[in-house]
Formats: C-alpha cells, sequence, structure tokens
C-alpha cells in the first residue's frame, strides 16, 4: 500500500515537486501504462486540490480516447483540434482555459466545470496522452499549475 501525504499548505512549486517524486515512486519498474495513468491520475486528484476531474485522454489512431480518470463519467472520444483536450493534442501545447465557456468549442461533459488545465504528453516527439484538469472554479489554474503539470508530463513520458 502507498500513502502519500500532500501538505496544501505548501508551495504551488513544492506541492509539484512532491506529485512528481510520489507518481516517480509509483512507475518506477511498472511497465503497464494503464496502470500507472490510473496511479498518477490518483495522485494529482490527490494533490491538486479544487478539482472536479483528473485523468487523462489516450492518442489512439489519430483521435483522443478517454483513459484513466477521477471524475465524473466524460467523453470517451474527442477528434483532434475539438475542444480543449483535441487543441492541446493537435497543437502540442498546454491549454490554461480560466473560463471554458469563452473556449471556442468548449466540450462540456461536466456542466460544473469552469476553467480547464490540458497538458500534452509527448515521446518521442509525438503526442501520445494529454493530462486534463477540470475545475468548478473560474480561473483555478495559472502558470505555476502549468509547469508542475507539463514536468509531470514529462516525467511519465515514457511510463505511459
Amino acid at each position: 500500500m502507498y500513502e502519500f501525504a500532500p501538505d496544501a499548505t505548501l508551495p504551488k512549486p513544492d506541492l509539484y515537486r512532491d506529485l512528481a517524486e510520489a507518481a516517480r515512486a509509483l512507475i518506477e519498474g511498472e511497465p503497464d501504462p494503464v496502470a500507472n495513468m490510473a496511479n498518477v491520475a490518483a495522485l494529482v486528484w490527490q494533490f491538486v486540490p479544487g478539482l472536479n476531474w483528473a485523468g487523462f485522454y489516450r492518442m489512439i489512431e489519430g483521435e483522443l480516447v478517454l483513459g484513466p480518470f477521477i471524475g465524473k463519467p466524460a467523453c470517451i472520444r474527442i477528434p483532434l483540434g475539438q475542444g480543449v483536450c483535441g487543441a492541446a493534442a493537435a497543437q502540442a501545447q498546454t491549454q490554461l482555459v480560466p473560463d471554458v465557456h469563452a473556449f471556442p468549442g468548449h466540450i462540456a461533459c461536466d456542466a460544473a466545470s469552469r476553467s480547464e488545465l490540458v497538458v500534452p504528453v509527448i515521446r518521442a516527439g509525438q503526442v501520445v496522452a494529454v493530462i486534463d484538469l477540470d475545475s468548478p472554479d473560474p480561473a483555478r489554474f495559472d502558470s505555476e499549475d502549468s509547469a508542475g503539470i507539463e514536468a509531470l508530463a514529462r516525467l511519465i513520458a515514457r511510463a505511459i
């Protein structure tokens, strides 16, 4: 059994450093990408406050397909370029959206979501997945969140 105790009082860079260390401990030596995504989604949920959805969409045959997550049931398939996740995958760039209702083509899987952070996971120059975080709070995510999840994406790219 794994016990991780995130300290919500830490500054964000330190919190994300601890998240990355916990993720490294969980994925080290585990070859199964789904197991690794499931554990990382659980860690993100545990470490990052103010979320209503945290998980992965995997790139499969040119579209995003739902992977392990925590939250309400979600859209199963997302075409590249559609919604925040599809934009992140198509552009291979982080999407930090303070108001999802102002994002053109936003796909509302959970009507309670108000802001979103989507970070592509890139391996060998190709997007293999995206990490998707939703919050019911407007403007929940900032550049420190982006940097922390981008570091996590780099760390896990080889394991998923």
